[in-house]
């Protein structure tokens, strides 16, 4: 599966560039553990990345993430990074952020 579809990468295209009150289009996750990304703009680089970011450990936090490490990463039994395809944000990333915090994970 695609990471980031046409259509999502046009909407993170288009955020305000570090904005904490845009939606996050976009919600990677690992299969195999905890670790969950909901983001809500990319560079104009095509790579880089801004949203709420969650490795799994209790400590979700807002910052900025690489695509290709994503897509480069190897997981156990062959799987990789995965995006949720049926997400649809109802929050902004702010408001995700919130939430996270005090559960200590991203709730999406």
């Amino acid at each position: 599966m695609k990471l980031i579809t046409k259509e999502i990468m046009d909407k993170l295209k288009k955020a305000e560039k570090d904005n904490p009150n845009n939606k996050p289009y976009l919600k990677l996750f690992n299969p195999c553990g905890a670790a969950t990304w909901l983001i809500s703009e990319i560079d104009e680089d095509g790579d880089t990345m801004f949203g709420l970011c969650d490795l799994g450990m209790g400590h979700p936090e807002l910052g900025y993430v690489s695509l290709k490490e994503l897509q480069d990463l190897k997981l156990s039994l062959g799987l990789k990074i995965e995006r949720d395809a049926w997400f649809t944000p109802d929050q902004t990333l702010n408001e995700y952020a919130e939430t996270a915090y005090k559960k200590q994970q991203i709730v999406a």
